[in-house]
This record gives C-alpha cells, sequence and structure tokens, in this order.
C-alpha cells in the first residue's frame, strides 16, 4: 500500500545536502497513520478514546543511501504479521527512480487508557489479516562483534521533555529520540575538539545508518531524559553505539545504533581517519 506518494524535501527536512536522519522516522510515523485510515482504525479514533495507537515496540532499519534536497520520496507499507493486540509493519522508501532508499520493519501495540495492549477488534484483525503479505526482512544491524568494552567510550546527555517534543498524548514525538541521541554523539564530538565543518569535506559522517531499538515505556512530558551512549565498535564503515535512553532512572528505550559516512549524493562511503579519532580510546 503506498501511502506517501511522491513527497518532495524541503528544505527544513535537510541536514546539509542531504535529508535529516529523523526524517525516517517521520515517514514512518506518517505512514503509519495513513495504513491506520485505509484499515479502518485510525489514530483519531483511538486518541479520542484515550488509547496511545500504534505505539511502537520494536523497530528495526537500514538505510541503503540518503535522498539530497530537491529529489522525491514515496514509502509503501505492508502488514507481514497480525496478532492479538500487535502489528508488525514493513515500511519500504524509495526514490524517484524506485530505487530504494530504506527498508524499516516496526512492532506497534495500542496501550489502552488504563495500560496494557488493547486488542484489536475483530473486524480491523480480518482487515488486517486479508492486507499481510508472507514476507521476511532482514534489516537493522547485525550481532554484536567482539570487542573490548574498556577500548571505546561511553558518553551521557540529558534533556527536558518538553513543547515542542511532546504530542497532544503528552508523549515524546517518536522522530525526537534519534535527533536526542544525535545531539549527544555532536556534545560527545565537540568534547573531543572535533569540528565538524573541518573534517568533514565531501563526506556527510555520523549519520544514522542500521538500528534495532526496543521501546518498553513512553518518555512523558515534562520528564528529565538521559542519553546513554556506549560504543561497542568503531571501523572504516560504522560507529556501533549501545543507546539507552531514560528518565528517572528507569531504562524507557534501548537499543544499538551504526552511525554511517555518506558523501554528497547520499551513497555510503567510509569514514576518514580524523573521523574515527575520537573513538579509539
Amino acid at each position: 500500500m503506498r501511502v506517501i506518494d511522491s513527497h518532495q524535501l524541503r528544505f527544513g527536512e535537510m541536514a546539509g545536502p542531504l535529508v535529516h536522519g529523523a526524517k525516517f522516522f517521520d515517514w514512518q510515523l506518517i505512514s503509519t497513520q495513513a495504513f491506520a485510515r485505509e484499515v479502518g482504525y485510525p489514530f483519531e479514533r483511538l486518541v479520542g478514546d484515550g488509547a496511545i495507537p500504534y505505539a511502537p515496540v520494536g523497530v528495526d532499519t537500514t538505510v541503503y543511501r540518503y535522498p539530497a534536497f530537491g529529489e522525491t520520496v514515496s514509502v509503501d507499507v505492508e502488514a507481514t504479521r497480525v496478532g492479538d493486540s500487535s502489528l508488525e509493519l514493513v515500511y519500504e522508501t524509495t526514490d524517484g527512480d524506485g530505487e530504494p532508499l530504506s527498508t524499516a520493519r516496526m512492532t506497534h501495540v495500542t496501550i489502552a487508557p488504563e495500560g496494557g495492549a488493547l486488542s484489536l477488534p475483530a473486524d480491523v484483525k480480518q482487515t488486517l489479516a486479508d492486507h499481510r503479505v508472507d514476507r521476511t526482512v532482514d534489516v537493522g544491524p547485525g550481532d554484536d562483534p567482539e570487542s573490548d568494552p574498556n577500548r571505546y567510550p561511553t558518553f551521557e546527555e540529558s534533556f527536558s521533555v518538553n513543547a515542542p517534543h511532546i504530542e497532544s498524548s503528552e508523549l515524546a514525538y517518536f522522530e525526537e529520540y534519534p535527533r536526542f541521541a544525535d545531539v549527544a554523539l555532536e556534545s560527545f564530538l565537540a568534547a573531543s575538539g572535533v569540528r565538524l565543518a573541518e573534517i568533514s569535506g565531501d563526506r556527510q559522517p555520523y549519520r544514522i545508518r542500521d538500528w534495532h531499538w526496543e521501546f518498553k515505556s513512553p518518555v512523558r512530558f515534562n520528564s528529565e531524559l538521559a542519553v546513554e551512549s556506549d560504543v561497542r565498535a568503531v571501523d572504516d564503515d560504522a560507529i556501533r553505539v549501545e543507546h539507552a535512553f531514560r528518565t528517572e532512572g528507569t531504562v524507557r528505550i534501548s537499543g544499538v545504533t551504526e552511525y554511517g559516512c555518506f558523501d554528497r549524493a547520499g551513497n555510503p562511503t567510509t569514514f576518514t581517519p580524523e573521523m574515527l579519532a575520537p573513538f579509539e580510546g
């Protein structure tokens, strides 16, 4: 089901010459809403009943190429698993030539007003079953490589989750989490003496590329959110970071993120030694 069709990238969506990494999360959220309307179980209905609609439980994504300013993107969504209360969707983002930009797999549940996962209504479950395709996708980071846990740095940044980081249900926006992780990384780089403008040249480093994130509980309005980052592996192609997002000492989101380097056309390239130096002990 095509839910975003030939959307042209605009200035506010960019980070330099390429789209901001958080937009991949944003497109997933927009696409979920469009899909929900098509299957007759829309966000508006659930929010009106006091529920938290289509809350993510787990998300795995791989970005093959970052689209550049002025390009168009489309997103197709397929239901791949339908449970009593959970729904797995696969999102394919393509460019104007139909070439793949990213693939994401996300599991959703709707949180009832009193807490716990809300069962899917029988008619909606049947509609979803009718839309379901038999498909498996292999996306996200690979297995954790063996490494010395003391070799690489850890760093942390805290944020006050207030407007404009929250939505009407008083939870942090889905696409804000990679922004928080980006700021934590940029703060670490700045403290290490890295000046991005001086080392980037024709490359766009430290862009989110492969990730597996598990969502355990929401981040609420007026929370103080700590983003803990533990670098696990570094090579010419990727910087692997374990993330833990905490409020009040409790992990709300955990996962593994691999950052890559891309050229100005959005194609993957390698990090330079200067770019990797802050992570090497």
